[in-house]
């Protein structure tokens, strides 16, 4: 097929126009699209397939795209092609990626246009799935004007899934397609992103997965559209920890891309956690406390971030130990009941309440802040 090659800087792909016809047979629909009473099934994907896994994670278990807006879009899309004369029905470029690298051979002295060879397998599409699943329904009540349509397409070939994900979170980061819970869990997949918001987002991994985390399965990692009992959302996870790092992040710098070093950070948010849930007892995750709550899960790990640098070592005993020291929490458990809470902890705001438990519980225990960590700072710096 006839290409345009692009150059860059370093980077190299193609433009092309894609017959319509030709196109629906080379692309790999992840998501599941509606039309009407039709369905596109999503089409599976091998578990060796690292590229095509992380895009379905993000597009479909994700669910970066709920079902039924995407039903309702890829409708209206089609309606448009059925309607649209004078406009182009697809104006903008689809984005699409192989792993493959495709042979160009130029055209005469025409070093920048010539053949490219197609791949073996799909391409993933990395923009533009709602655009191409209307279309491919317009083909199947509209055939023959479907043949006349070429569709432009930026062709990405021969990279890893690094490039895949982090092109995609280039288009994807705005703030109607992608929110901060779901980009935590790329930033270890982007160029890039700063080496401690990397460094925190295993730590927030972790929590989320490890079989041992008591946060397993109870952070909400969608943005609010999780209809399952969550407990603290993964963006405030991640800027409670992204917190408490800062503190420490001099020192652990030279060392961050060693993932041994964010479990170990990881064990001692674990144990905090533990130590907190053994002494608040009967009140962690009971619905009728605030102990699992946002505002309290902050503020036990500020806490935490005071507590580790003395006395987070040895590892061994280090739950035990916490209990201990911890323990006259479990005398002020009522202040935690959902009926007054507010007003037993009063504030203008999230923030400043979550300060005002922090230094409670800090006072409550007998653990000092650390100097760079006091509420007004840091609060401040939150606003």
């Amino acid at each position: 097929m006839i290409a345009t090659q692009v150059r860059q800087k370093d980077a190299v792909f193609y433009f092309v126009a894609y017959p319509a016809e030709d196109l629906l047979g080379k692309v790999r629909f992840i998501s599941r699209f509606y039309a009407e009473g039709d369905t596109l099934p999503p089409q599976e994907v091998p578990a060796e397939d690292d590229i095509a896994q992380f895009i379905a994670r993000i597009e479909h278990n994700e669910k970066a795209f709920q079902r039924q807006l995407s039903r309702a879009k890829v409708r209206a899309i089609r309606n448009f092609y059925e309607t649209a004369i004078t406009q182009p029905p697809i104006p903008g470029a689809v984005l699409l990626f192989t792993a493959e690298t495709l042979r160009f051979e130029p055209l005469g002295q025409m070093a920048n246009v010539g053949n490219l060879e197609e791949p073996a397998s799909k391409y993933l599409i990395i923009d533009g799935q709602h655009r191409l699943a209307a279309l491919h329904f317009y083909d199947r009540t509209h055939p023959e004007d479907a043949r006349t349509l070429n569709v432009p397409c930026v062709i990405f070939d021969g990279r890893s899934d690094d490039f895949a994900g982090e092109m995609f979170v280039i288009i994807n980061s705005t703030a109607t397609r992608i929110n901060k819970s779901h980009l935590v869990d790329l930033y270890e997949r982007v160029s890039w992103a700063a080496p401690d918001r990397r460094f925190v987002a295993r730590i927030v991994e972790l929590l989320y997965s490890a079989p041992d985390s008591p946060l397993r399965y109870r952070i909400n990692r969608l943005g609010g559209r999780s209809r399952q009992e969550k407990w603290i959302l993964q963006a405030e996870l991640f800027n409670e920890i992204h917190r408490w790092i800062k503190l420490d992040w001099a020192k652990l710098e030279p060392e961050s891309g060693d993932r041994r070093v964010a479990e170990r950070y990881y064990g001692i948010a674990r144990d905090l956690l533990k130590s907190a849930a053994t002494v608040f007892g009967e009140a962690w995750g009971n619905p009728a406390y605030m102990v699992t709550r946002p505002v309290t899960l902050k503020a036990l790990l500020r806490v935490g971030a005071d507590l580790a640098p003395r006395e987070a070592e040895p590892e061994a005993g280090r739950v035990e130990r916490w209990v201990q020291r911890l323990a006259p929490w479990q005398e002020q458990t009522r202040a935690f009941r959902n009926d007054g809470f507010y007003e037993r902890f009063p504030a203008k705001g999230q923030v400043e309440r979550v300060g005002r438990i922090y230094r409670d519980l800090g006072r409550w225990a007998g653990v000092a802040a650390r100097p760079s960590a006091r509420p007004d700072k840091a609060e401040s710096a939150e606003r």
